[in-house]
Formats: structure tokens, C-alpha cells, sequence
């Protein structure tokens, strides 16, 4: 089974790989781990320092999550991009790997705090959907693969 795993080096990010290989380890799933490094916006030497930091920093994350896989002896490979991490997960997806699923983790910013802060929490969510899109938001409407969103924890 061949899984693609949206991989930034964040806690859930973290967390979706452990999930992932927990769930599928009696497939011997194949696993891509695929970072994307967005786009500097406009050329000063101060982005592309920025730029710069941000692609090591993703290359140490991905280094680490490979150790996790070796670990835990599964077939593991990654794949670094540039650009909009929507289209070029999307990208990854539809032309190059060709998962059997996509496995995303859905970022959240805020605890959940309740019934009250789940609220709050949804509104921002179609907002932000109705408005900019989140990367799971726009996976979802577009791959053609199964998509597994993992929530926050």
C-alpha cells in the first residue's frame, strides 16, 4: 500500500505519521513523506534568507521522520517542493507518486474548549473555507485518491 503523508515536521504532523504507521503497519505500507517549502514572495535578499531557513528546517524535520520509520521498519521515502503547499501536494499526489491514500493533518490552532469554542472554531473554519481554503479544504474538493484527515490532538 502506498501512502503519502503531508509532512511539515509539526507536532500533528508528527503525530499523523505515528497514527499512520500504527494503523497501516500490517499492509507494509510504503510511505512518502513529502514537504513543501512555499515560495519566498517577491526576490530581497531577506526572503530568500528566509526561504533558505525554512528548506533546512523542513529537510531536518523530514531526516527525523525518516529515523521514525527506519525504527519502526517501514519502507519510507520523501520528496521536498516548492510552491503553494495546496497545488503542490495536489501535484505530488496526481502526477508523481500516485497514492493508494493521502494522509493529512489537520491543523488547529486553539484547544478545544467546549461547546462555546467548537462554535467559534467551526465559524473560523467556513470563513477561512469560504475566504483562502485551507490544504485540507482544497485536497479534499480535488485529489482523486482517499483522503485521510486526521484532527488535531
Amino acid at each position: 500500500m502506498k501512502i503519502m503523508i503531508a509532512y511539515d515536521g509539526s507536532r500533528n504532523a508528527r503525530l499523523a505519521l505515528a497514527q499512520t504507521i500504527t494503523m497501516f503497519r500490517d499492509l507494509k505500507p510504503q510511505i512518502t513523506l513529502v514537504a513543501v517549502a512555499e515560495n519566498p514572495r517577491d526576490i530581497t535578499s531577506g526572503n530568500e534568507d528566509f526561504f533558505q531557513q525554512e528548506v533546512d528546517e523542513l529537510k531536518q524535520h523530514i531526516s527525523e521522520a525518516m529515523e521514525v520509520c527506519q525504527k519502526e521498519q517501514i519502507v519510507a521515502e520523501t520528496m521536498l517542493l516548492e510552491g503553494d503547499a495546496r497545488k503542490m501536494l495536489l501535484f505530488a499526489a496526481e502526477k508523481k507518486i500516485r497514492p493508494d491514500m493521502l494522509v493529512i493533518a489537520r491543523h488547529s490552532h486553539e484547544p478545544d474548549g467546549g461547546f462555546i469554542a467548537r462554535s467559534l472554531t467551526y465559524f473560523v473554519d467556513e470563513l477561512d473555507y469560504m475566504t483562502f481554503g485551507s490544504v485540507s479544504s482544497f485536497l479534499a474538493r480535488r485529489v482523486q485518491c482517499p483522503l485521510l484527515i486526521l484532527p488535531s490532538l
